[in-house]
């Protein structure tokens, strides 16, 4: 914990030019030691995926936004006409604003379009981090987006676009090594920190050993070990006297929280073990999702209920779980979804990403000075925050939108036949001003979940291996659940199998504030990721690391080699929560009201179709597409 790294940390805030994040970002977190190092420092420069430290929502990509946020004057002087003129201007550059360029192309082949992206990278949450260490082949992780999971079938339309880009998910279901691991004897294991549960222990063996054994030695009281048995185990009939559908009506109104709480008559310290279980999916706890979605998501403690599967909540939705659905095809790239960004730039830019298929895409290195060439069709133009767009004259009658952006503190203006407005929603009021008041409140009216996604470089992973665990739920630390990353095989790239080798741990933290509405709880922990500098999430993942992973001779001065925190403090898409929001006709919901299309402008993005959802994403792209088109 004492090892001085070498870095160059930007504190949150501090606003830094599009060419000073590229040279000197890498810099930041730890870096493998030796030549190796420094060549990839080196391509880093011109490499986005290779720079570590404090990414995702980094600092440069943000702050001119927030000073037109706070009734500032963003940039320097006025902007400046760059005299380029295109079909459309798409604003966001992640997975929807991709995808349509994409649906727009397939309609208008020869229309010329300027995609603008804030971040230093295209993708949006679908971004890649990528470690080289010395003497090892290339590793990867994803720093946003895992897969393409949804708990509903894909659309025609989502589904047309993955096989235009290359993508048979069917075809690739073999990369995934699901087995390796169990293969090799390792399960889960869960970490009692002595914060909050009055002593350190690591509890092995979640899928092979009965409950009551292996909580016998955790920190906890007798009556707990028995409660978090008990629901583990399946739990009983505990709401009886009740039909399948009255008990789940009764299960969308109550929270998670409270089903376990109330009815599995669970101990505080019990609640506190299953407290954060729900934060991965939702961006909150079990206090502020609904039981019914527990269910349908798999969570203990329901079988004892014996609920028929099916049925639909009181908005008209299936409840949430793959089980209850049927769900989408799943796949997982080792770089997450950053395979289907990239892969999308290739369909839009093929000089881009050299390559075929999506196989030949994951090893194959992006060549990002071709993103934005004035010979090209489609540019995409990186560290460039918009700031207004508006029609050049009445929306009714105006044969022109004009979009003002900034690149570093430059302001420069644009114009475009038609607009894409693919951000996220809440900032969308304060860029299009000419919006509705109504459109403007609805737009406001969804808040995105934060959460914290780290990459982090290990030397070896035979703390693991002997161990023999490779993913730990931490309930009670700042990252409540790590692990060493999917098995996954795929034109030439290969996971790590010997201990001895680099690999890398996924870290997952999500920032709540238990107690409060779910859109509060986001409110509280965008506020805390942005005041969070990267010493502090360094000193967690070391402290707690060194600390659960002790008894296998886990080192984290000599065993943590890199590490990259992808914080996103406007995460996941908001989906509908009965516990905080009223039951409203489809009209009158707020994402239908926010994504009207005003004039030349429509709006595209996972917040439209309220699902943080790869193909919620994608059909969005092709709704706003089509207004347009219309």
């Amino acid at each position: 914990m004492a090892r001085d790294i070498t870095r160059r940390d930007f504190v949150n805030g501090v606003a830094v030019g599009a060419a000073g994040l590229a040279s000197a970002s890498m810099l930041a977190g730890c870096s493998p030691a030796g030549n190796a190092a420094a060549s990839a420092s080196d391509l880093a420069a011109t490499y986005p995926p290779l720079r570590t430290g404090l990414r995702g929502s980094h600092p440069g990509a943000f702050e001119q936004a927030h000073v037109l946020r706070d009734g500032g004057h963003p940039g320097k002087g006025n902007p400046v006409d760059t005299g380029e003129r295109y079909d459309l201007i798409v604003v966001g550059g992640g997975i929807s604003g991709l995808s349509a360029a994409h649906f727009f192309r397939q309609a208008k082949p020869d229309a010329r379009i300027l995609i603008i992206e804030n971040h230093d990278d295209f993708g949006g949450h679908a971004k890649r981090n990528e470690f080289r260490p010395a003497g090892s082949p290339t590793l990867l992780c994803n720093g946003g987006t895992l897969g393409i999971d949804s708990p509903y079938p894909y659309s025609p339309q989502a589904d047309g676009l993955l096989k235009a880009i290359g993508l048979d998910v069917e075809a690739m279901k073999g990369i995934e090594k699901e087995d390796f691991y169990r293969s090799r004897g390792l399960g889960h294991g869960i970490f009692f920190d002595k914060q909050t549960f009055g002593a350190d222990h690591l509890a092995v063996g979640t899928k092979a050993t009965p409950w009551p054994d292996l909580l016998a030695k955790a920190p906890l009281s007798d009556e707990a070990k028995r409660n978090i048995a008990a629901i583990e185990s399946g739990g009983g009939a505990w709401m009886p006297g009740l039909s399948s559908a009255e008990m789940k009506d009764k299960l969308s109104r109550i929270s998670y929280k409270a089903y376990l709480a109330d009815y599995a008559k669970a101990d505080p310290q019990a609640l506190a073990y299953f407290q954060p279980r729900s934060q991965g999916w939702w961006g909150v706890g079990i206090d502020a999702i609904t039981a019914l979605d527990a269910w349908g998501m798999g969570f203990p403690g329901f079988e004892g209920l014996k609920l028929e599967k099916g049925g639909i909540d009181r908005m008209g939705f299936t409840p949430y779980g793959y089980a209850q659905t049927g769900g989408s095809y799943t796949l997982h790239f080792p770089d997450g979804n950053a395979t289907i960004a990239r892969l999308l730039v290739r369909s839009l830019i093929p000089e881009a990403l050299p390559g075929k298929d999506a196989a030949d895409s994951v090893l194959a290195q992006a060549d990002y000075s071709q993103l934005d060439r004035p010979d090209h069709a489609v540019r995409i133009r990186l560290s460039s925050i918009a700031l207004a767009v508006h029609h050049l004259g009445s929306p009714d009658t105006a044969r022109e939108v004009q979009v003002t952006y900034v690149t570093g503190m430059d302001l420069k203006a644009v114009r475009a036949k038609q607009v894409i407005m693919a951000s996220w929603n809440m900032m969308i009021p304060y860029i299009v001003t000419e919006l509705p008041d109504p459109q403007k409140a609805a737009l406001h009216d969804l808040v995105k979940a934060p959460l914290v996604y780290t990459s982090v470089e290990l030397a070896n992973w035979q703390a693991f291996d002997q161990l023999k665990i490779n993913r730990v739920y931490a309930p009670g630390c700042y990252f409540t659940d790590f692990g060493l990353n999917e098995v996954v095989d795929v034109g030439g790239y290969s996971t790590p199998r010997d201990p001895s080798k680099p690999t890398i741990v996924r870290m997952e933290h999500v920032p709540c504030q238990p107690g409060l509405p779910e859109f509060d709880q986001n409110r509280a922990g965008r506020m805390a990721l942005l005041q969070t500098p990267f010493e502090e999430y360094e000193h967690h993942i070391r402290d707690e690391m060194g600390r659960a992973l002790a008894g296998g001779g886990f080192d984290p001065d000599r065993d943590i080699t890199g590490i990259t925190v992808n914080r996103w403090p406007h995460g996941y898409a908001p989906e509908f929560n009965p516990l905080w929001e009223p039951v409203l006709p489809e009209d009158q919901q707020p994402n239908v009201i926010a994504r009207k299309r005003f004039g030349r402008i429509a709006i595209a993005n996972a917040d439209s179709g309220r699902g943080a959802y790869t193909s919620v994403a994608i059909d969005q792209a092709h709704r706003a597409v089509g207004e347009l088109l219309s």
